[in-house]
């Protein structure tokens, strides 16, 4: 081990105590899942079905808040700030923070909506947009890949949400699956500092949460913050909180938005379309909940969506490529396609002009010639990165840490995020030919972007299939809409892979239960694809990738459970072989799991190179 490599690992050891996390709950196994690989290499629909099963406790946690009653009362601060000329803050790290910037998209996608249907109304429809902001680690750069250290840092939450003037007249809903997120509670801590009105969203138990970890005991004991509970229980990738967390979460928060709109609405416009009272929206969205989940776990759906699964981990396996192309359901798309990089290793997107890097698996394009647009469409604004002086970095870690730090900042600008070509200008540098694949994501109200031969789906589509590509649409939309489609598709291409998915028939103005059925979806199709390529282990992630505090912990405990070794010995063995892949983490370059490699290591007794090409052989 490099000099460098072991201080990492003692100064990690002498925090460590602040960040073994492994008695939370979100930190478990799913006991409906715990042989989810074995049953993945038997039988891709039947893992497909363990997947949804455990979703079947977000319906639960879900009944649980709606029947509280809870959901009116949170309502009735955000509407008062709201209608009062504050602004209302979502604030996460890693998936919570995509989840923050999805919330906000989909809240400025409303009343862009409004504004191009003639709404009059005082504020105007793009003041009340311009009401809601997203506070992400890292800033929008992270929403394709991870900024590090930045989840670590409570100082940093606060000044992320600092710079963007959170005020005493705002609503603060600092997010953190674990409850324990450091840069989270940075977030609600400066919002309580100056006198906005804060709630703590989390995944895990009080009380083991205040036994465990201090600076969570410090904030759920804080009688000034709100809290909200919305343990679900175990993850069904043990500690993917990609998963069930955040799933409860959107669906939480999309009900207090589709209120608040509702309360709004009816204000602005007495005689508008606004028939649900917000009163009952918790219990309309159950109802849809429940029923949108009935359908994800019925046969059709899951032979359906296995042979997506099949299709992807055919392209993948033999070292070929997918692209997603999609255009309302974007962030949708962007959020699960991103989140498979850290979760299992694969490689992260890669920018258009860097001929180093590995290519990435998956991609996204949108229907818009460039990239600075496209980007203003997945998120509905401009990008706010992270532009942070060496000055301000200083203040913010020290003169030791800072010259690290700052380097870190200088590579998540938002000149570095367009080099991410996610318009129709990045189509020719991803040219997909034979052995790839193309898969259209569309809703029901985009279908003419499939149906008609100059829409964009179907032209993308097309150009892919005439390029050698497989093709694959994943439709959600109304059953009764959807014979128009198949009937498309089965003259169109016969061999097109179609996961046609009906939505429950609501009213709601932001179909929150559609983009939570197509989370749920999407997650259970990455993770079956990742499960077949031997990316988990039961239902563990021994691809994980260590790059924060929380992640340096679980890949430690891992490295524990699959070896003899103590706490100590698994985590300088994991930063050993960190310093080997390393250089290839940061060249965006493919590289073998520090889980896998480690514990190859350990138990036969090899060198990092050795051990590295035991465990790809075997996989």
């Amino acid at each position: 081990m490099s000099a460098a490599f072991e201080k990492r690992s003692e100064e990690f050891l002498k925090i460590s105590d602040q960040f073994q996390l492994g008695v939370l709950t979100t930190e478990s196994s799913h006991p409906v899942t715990a042989n989810l690989s074995e049953t993945a290499k038997r039988d891709v629909s039947a893992a497909l079905g363990l997947l949804f099963e455990a979703d079947g406790d977000v319906v639960r946690k879900y009944r649980e808040f709606a029947e509280s009653g809870r959901a009116t009362k949170i309502k009735e601060a955000v509407l008062s700030a709201v209608k009062n000329g504050g602004k209302v803050f979502f604030t996460g790290c890693g998936s919570t923070g995509r989840l923050s910037i999805q919330l906000v998209s989909v809240w400025r996608d409303f009343w862009q909506r409004q504004a191009a249907h003639g709404l009059k109304c005082k504020p105007s429809a793009a003041e009340f947009e311009n009401r809601a902001f997203s506070v992400m680690a890292g800033g929008d750069f992270a929403l394709i890949k991870s900024v590090e250290g930045f989840e670590d840092f409570t100082a940093f939450g606060k000044k992320q949400i600092a710079d963007l003037g959170v005020s005493a007249k705002d609503v603060v809903f600092a997010i953190t699956e674990g409850g324990e997120t450091s840069f989270v509670i940075g977030t609600a801590w400066q919002g309580l500092e100056v006198g906005a009105k804060v709630y703590f969203v989390y995944n895990n138990p009080d009380d083991i949460l205040c036994r465990h970890v201090k600076r969570s005991r410090e904030v759920i004991e804080e009688p000034r913050i709100e809290k909200i509970n919305l343990t679900t229980g175990p993850m069904s990738i043990t500690g993917s909180t990609r998963m069930q967390a955040t799933t409860i979460q959107l669906c939480v928060m999309l009900t207090v938005m589709e209120m608040v709109l509702r309360d709004l609405l009816k204000e602005l416009e007495p005689s508008g379309p606004c028939a649900l009272d917000s009163a009952k929206v918790p219990a309309a969205f159950l109802r849809a909940l429940e029923e949108m989940h009935a359908t994800l776990r019925s046969p059709a759906l899951l032979a359906q969506l296995g042979a997506a699964v099949s299709m992807e981990e055919s392209v993948y396996r033999a070292g070929h490529k997918n692209s997603y192309f999609a255009d309302r359901f974007g962030i949708d798309v962007l959020t699960d396609t991103t989140e498979r990089s850290p979760t299992y290793c694969s490689p992260p997107f890669r920018k258009f002009d860097d001929t180093t890097a590995t290519e990435s698996w998956a991609f996204l394009f949108l229907p818009y010639a460039e990239t600075p647009h496209a980007w203003e469409r997945i998120i509905k604004r401009q990008p706010n990165c992270v532009e942070w002086s060496e000055r301000e970095v200083q203040a913010l870690v020290g003169e030791d840490k800072a010259a690290r730090t700052y380097e870190i900042v200088r590579k998540i600008s938002r000149a570095e995020l367009m080099r991410f070509k996610v318009g129709l200008d990045g189509l020719k540098y991803r040219p997909l030919g034979k052995g790839d694949c193309a898969v259209g994501i569309v809703s029901e109200e985009e279908k003419a972007s499939l149906l008609s031969p100059k829409g964009f789906h179907r032209a993308q589509l097309e150009a892919a299939r005439k390029a050698g590509a497989r093709i694959g649409v994943i439709y959600f939309g109304r059953a009764e809409a959807h014979k128009e489609v198949q009937d498309f598709l089965a003259k169109w291409n016969p061999e097109a892979v179609a996961v046609m998915t009906a939505i429950p028939k609501t009213d709601f103005l932001l179909d929150g239960v559609t983009r939570a059925g197509l989370k749920m979806l999407l997650n259970a199709l990455s993770t079956c694809t990742m499960v077949r390529l031997g990316r988990v282990m039961g239902n563990y992630m021994i691809w994980v990738v260590a790059s924060n505090l929380k992640l340096i912990d679980r890949a430690t405990r891992y490295i524990q459970r699959l070896t003899k070794l103590d706490y100590r010995a698994a985590n300088r063995l994991l930063f050993e072989v960190v310093d080997y892949v390393e250089p290839r983490m940061k060249a965006d370059q493919a590289y073998p799991p520090v889980v896998g490699v480690a514990v190859m290591r350990a138990r036969h007794n090899l060198s990092n190179e050795d051990a590295e090409k035991r465990l790809m052989s075997e996989l």
